[in-house]
């Protein structure tokens, strides 16, 4: 034991290696003091969940993080938004997007799923990061290339960039009527899938693998953990009522100041 008050020990994040000195990595449904249906590291305000227990679990991916974390509105777009200090103290959201850019060590950025794909982009050597949140709507807007695009502004190159694509439902669960998979395929051929049960489907990690490959983002890897098969791991489909687990990245220490 640890002999520190609940809710105020670091919560298990599964890290992600996005170069040197970049804090990245994946929360589960572990560590945190939330009820059910919302056990236990719940990170969403929107949810249903009491926002006490959300604060407390947030302040525990801060301490994980080694900096304050900046959360968005997420609206299922392609906007993005930099940020080069951390939010106001007391703020739940800086705005709406669906990806966030760090160009500071002093602020992580996350984003929040529970489903939709999770993507971590670094250039450690420029000291920029994302976190996009990339479900079906957001991937056929380009919300990817458009987080590589706005690092690349501010100073990143996508040779350097590393990506990690976070744990979502798979392409073998993630059953849509026919019409709609033709919708999103059209835009992103490689979604196509087909369920374990032989249904029409979409394979969202898949599309988000090739759109970063077609930005030029090469190095990339890929958490294949399915949010509606691991209980781990919260998601939307499976229970409705419930959490969400975020994707979280900070830049380096002592990054080169542009």
């Amino acid at each position: 034991m640890s002999g520190r008050p609940p809710g105020t020990d670091v919560p298990p994040v599964v890290e992600v290696d996005l170069g040197a000195g970049v804090r990245a990595g994946f929360s589960t449904r572990g560590g945190g003091v939330s009820r059910p249906p919302y056990d236990a590291l719940n990170l969403g305000y929107a949810v249903g969940d009491d926002p006490s227990a959300v604060e407390r679990n947030r302040a525990g991916v801060e301490r994980w993080a080694r900096a304050p974390v900046a959360y968005a509105t997420q609206v299922h777009g392609s906007h993005v938004l930099v940020l080069s200090r951390p939010p106001a103290p007391g703020s739940t959201s800086v705005g709406e997007a669906d990806a966030l850019v760090s160009t500071s060590p002093d602020v992580a950025v996350a984003v929040l799923v529970a489903d939709c794909v999770p993507v971590l982009l670094a250039d450690p050597g420029a000291g920029v990061v994302a976190a996009v949140h990339a479900g079906r709507r957001g991937l056929v807007a380009g919300v990817v290339q458009a987080a590589v695009a706005t690092m690349v502004e501010h100073g990143a190159s996508v040779e350097r960039v590393r990506a990690a694509i976070g744990p979502a439902i798979a392409g073998r669960s993630y059953e849509v009527p026919a019409d709609l998979q033709d919708e999103v395929t059209a835009s992103v051929p490689e979604t196509r899938a087909t369920t374990s049960w032989g249904t029409p489907a979409l394979d969202l990690p898949a599309g988000v693998s090739a759109v970063l490959g077609a930005a030029g983002v090469e190095q990339v890897v890929h958490l294949a953990r399915d949010t509606w098969t691991d209980p781990a791991l919260f998601s939307f489909r499976r229970s409705q009522r419930t959490g969400r687990f975020a994707g979280v990245v900070r830049p380096p220490r002592g990054a080169p100041l542009r």
